[in-house]
């Protein structure tokens, strides 16, 4: 397997150019940080992801996890990892200062997590849900729960889990049956919740579970579900922990990817029943479980971007160093390295491309984030925003489905080998296969970005984000540069199919535009990624110009946006016609037709 280095040049690159840095640093809690601290940062957390998380990312695929009898063993190396990640700081390098955590912004974040992520996915997942539940509680708890929970968790003495599916349910929580019964100050709890990650570990002291469960009297619907807080272990009043809580992680999946993190069946109240504590109001859980579903989205749609990347890392390696047959147009030289074969370029190319897209739309969401969070003008917090709605599935579904294409580019470069799991290729396409999955389907992402951010304000935030992407498309083209010109050209007939296909949707009937929900965000996606690639040209241009020195990565990401703007924006228009005609197929047979 080919070694992993985060890429800090294109980090940064993007962080300053796509996400605005410099104007987030700027907003008020943000005194202390600068861009060379970020840029440090980076630094070190890219020798922690390629020197402690990236060596056990193949055993945890390897060993998994081991279940016996309700206790879950980490693979080799997975507890010693964890607990250097919490003693250096990096757990809660997100959570707010006042829990102990740094306070840095999403934007930074966002970058390091994508470390994480790329060098050890399974491992990232339990910080990530343990930043998740610390959000639902800083928001909604009492100040006793904030007090006695969150300390611990940011530290990463605990650790947090979301429990919401169950076996009947799926992704329908209207379904739920988890039962709460009140109890003095507290409740009991039980039911059985299913795809639990982390939910069960030998990596932290405790482990806090957020649990939907319904009342007695709790009205049917999504609008019955109460939010609880369950620990493994309860905590007496000096913080200590007290008896094990009735609480039992019954089993744990066999999965096709991502098997060093443990996907735990969890079963409350085998016995009395668990107890927990209610987080927010009575039949307002799934409010609450909201706060942190655009951090947790955008964080899953990072996951696409991390695994595409560390494919195309190995896809590269591999293709610089196997040496195979004649190069095409070098007939009289030596045998080469697969690199110079046209077709193994395409394939290099079409992954680079699309990942750096990605990332830039990712980033682009992440630093909305931040003006929606902290920028002193009360309209331009709220156009952020606005903004960060509308791109969260489409960060969430593009990236992680362009995720599938890239990884299996990446086992086709390695050819026969790329089937041999020792390379490293196919559990890179293994691990990025569930990401369009968790924290909902690309299909319900694409509904509720058609249906949510699309048609419920009529399209105003798309239209309006259309006009500033035609009008950016405009000042490139009008450089003189024949390369800028280009990506001018193309991203101006990508824009010309998104807003044909914006206005076909907004006039269709419900069931009909859900039949090409999917196409529309991958339309969004394409096109969103060809605008932000246009700006990164235009940003290294302008670079170049101003005589800042090259080691060929201003150079190098001129011909990448070009690409995309040559092989990738293209397809904007078949997906068009697919959202404004497809549907007709689509919905064509009877159910016994299939």
């Amino acid at each position: 397997m080919t070694p992993y280095h985060a890429p800090v040049r294109d980090m940064l690159f993007a962080m300053k150019e796509i996400g605005g840095l410099d104007a987030v640093l700027a907003q008020p809690g943000f005194e202390e940080v600068t861009a060379d601290l970020a840029e440090a940062i980076l630094d070190e957390a890219a020798k922690f992801a390629a020197n402690v998380l990236a060596p056990i990312n193949r055993q945890g695929d390897v060993q998994g996890c081991h279940w016996q009898d309700g206790t879950v063993t980490s693979a080799d190396g997975f507890r010693q990892a964890y607990a250097s990640f919490c003693e250096t700081g990096w757990n809660g390098m997100p959570a707010k200062v006042e829990y102990g955590g740094q306070g840095l912004p999403t934007l930074l974040s966002t970058a390091v997590l994508e470390m994480w992520k790329s060098s050890n996915m399974a491992f990232s997942l339990c910080q990530m849900l343990t930043l998740g539940a610390v959000e639902a509680i800083a928001h909604h708890g009492t100040d006793a729960l904030k007090a006695r929970y969150l300390p611990a968790m940011v530290e990463g003495r605990w650790t947090g889990t979301m429990n919401l599916t169950e076996p009947q349910a799926g992704s329908d929580l209207a379904a739920l049956r988890s039962k709460a019964v009140r109890e003095g100050d507290h409740y009991r709890i039980s039911g059985t919740k299913i795809f639990i990650t982390w939910g069960e570990h030998d990596l932290a002291e405790n482990i806090v579970h957020l649990v939907l469960a319904r009342l007695p009297d709790a009205p049917p619907g999504v609008k019955g579900i109460s939010l609880f807080l369950c620990p493994k272990f309860l905590v007496n009043d000096d913080g200590s922990l007290g008896e094990r809580n009735d609480l039992v992680c019954a089993s744990i999946e066999h999965k096709m990817g991502i098997r060093g993190s443990a996907t735990a069946v969890m079963s409350f109240g085998e016995g009395p029943g668990a107890i927990g504590w209610l987080v927010g109001e009575e039949h307002q859980g799934l409010a609450c479980m909201f706060t942190m579903m655009n951090h947790a989205r955008l964080n899953v749609g990072l996951e696409g971007v991390a695994i595409a990347e560390r494919a195309y890392q190995q896809a590269r390696g591999y293709a610089l160093d196997r040496v195979q047959g004649k190069t095409l147009g070098r007939e009289g030289e030596p045998s080469a390295t697969i690199i110079g074969h046209p077709d193994v370029r395409r394939m290099l190319m079409d992954m680079k491309c699309r990942t750096e897209a990605m990332r830039a739309l990712a980033y682009c969401a992440a630093g909305q984030m931040d003006r929606a969070q902290g920028h002193g003008d009360a309209a331009q917090r709220a156009t952020a925003q606005s903004l960060v709605d509308l791109l969260i599935p489409v960060v969430k579904g593009w990236c992680t489905e362009s995720a599938q294409g890239i990884t299996a580019h990446g086992v086709q470069v390695h050819g026969g080998m790329g089937f041999i799991e020792e390379t490293g290729a196919a559990q890179h396409q293994r691990d990025a296969r569930i990401t369009t999955i968790y924290e909902g389907t690309t299909g319900i992402h694409a509904n509720d970005l058609i249906g949510r951010k699309l048609a419920r304000d009529g399209g105003v935030v798309m239209k309006r984000l259309i006009g500033r992407m035609v009008e950016d498309a405009g000042l490139l083209g009008s450089h003189g540069d024949a390369v800028l010109g280009s990506i001018a050209s193309q991203l101006q007939q990508g824009l010309k199919a998104l807003a044909e296909a914006t206005d076909g949707l907004l006039a269709m009937g419900p069931r009909e535009a859900a039949a090409g929900a999917v196409p529309y965000l991958w339309l969004s996606g394409t096109v969103m990624g060809g605008w932000l690639m246009a700006r990164a040209a235009d940003a290294a241009t302008t670079q170049l110009a101003g005589g800042v020195a090259d080691d060929g990565f201003l150079a190098a990401k001129r011909v990448t946006a070009h690409h995309y703007a040559l092989h990738v924006l293209p397809q904007a228009g078949a997906m068009r016609d697919e959202v404004l005609w497809g549907a007709v197929t689509t919905l064509g047979l009877s159910d016994a037709q299939f």
